[in-house]
């Protein structure tokens, strides 16, 4: 099946593309939307403009669509931007890299029904922890890009997660109830390098903002 993959350059996404060509399914292109809400509900913000590096990385064109990123209103640009795909590189489905968010999950499926398109999510559910070893086994390189709950302090940015990672997010998962991939947002990653590129990214610069336990890295990659 001919699938576009809704990319925010993230382990999630990344991860679904890669076990949706595992299955057999084509890669046609990925979609990414550009938020200017960095709190939206919908769409992952932190160097989300890297995008177009991972694509070129792999080798699969993107579609960009923007979005000033309201609540709801936001779920307009993601429909134009599916219908797109569906119209250039005649989709046939949508892959996300949805863990538990139904907010996410259910208003994808909405537009994928409107469409209609098949909508697949390959990490529906899936125990975190098995997750976050299957990332490593598979040589996925990611890196800590935003942080957004305490008691993550801006010291996690760039973090990679490896076996260490995994030990001290169970630890916090325990003591704070953060949920070890992050899926109640209180973290955000970018992959430099996976299965699927041709070639790893490396960073060339990086710019941090934020203060307290919310910050984020912009980062410039090549």
């Amino acid at each position: 099946m001919k699938l576009g993959v809704l990319f925010s350059g993230g382990k999630d996404s990344c991860y679904s593309a890669y076990l949706a060509k595992k299955k057999g399914h084509e890669l046609a292109c990925l979609i990414s939307v550009f938020s200017k809400n960095k709190e939206s509900y919908m769409f992952h913000t932190p160097s989300i403009t890297r995008t177009k590096q991972q694509a070129k990385a792999m080798q699969i064109p993107i579609i960009i669509q923007k979005t000033k990123g309201k609540k709801e209103e936001e779920l307009a640009d993601l429909e134009k931007a599916i219908q797109k795909a569906k119209q250039k590189y005649k989709i046939q489905g949508i892959v996300t890299g949805a863990i538990q968010s139904v907010y996410q999950a259910s208003r994808i499926q909405k537009i994928c029904d409107n469409l209609d398109l098949k909508c697949i999510n390959p990490l529906w559910q899936k125990d975190e922890i098995k997750y976050l070893n299957e990332l490593i086994k598979n040589k996925f390189k990611i890196i800590i890009t935003g942080v957004f709950a305490y008691p993550l302090d801006k010291s996690w940015l760039r973090r990679e997660i490896n076996s260490k990672f995994i030990k001290e997010v169970r630890e916090l998962n325990k003591k704070y109830k953060i949920h070890p991939a992050g899926e109640g947002g209180e973290f955000e990653t970018f992959v430099l390098d996976c299965p699927l590129f041709k070639k790893p990214l490396n960073i060339t610069s990086s710019k941090i903002s934020g203060e307290n336990y919310s910050w984020g890295m912009d980062i410039k990659v090549k």
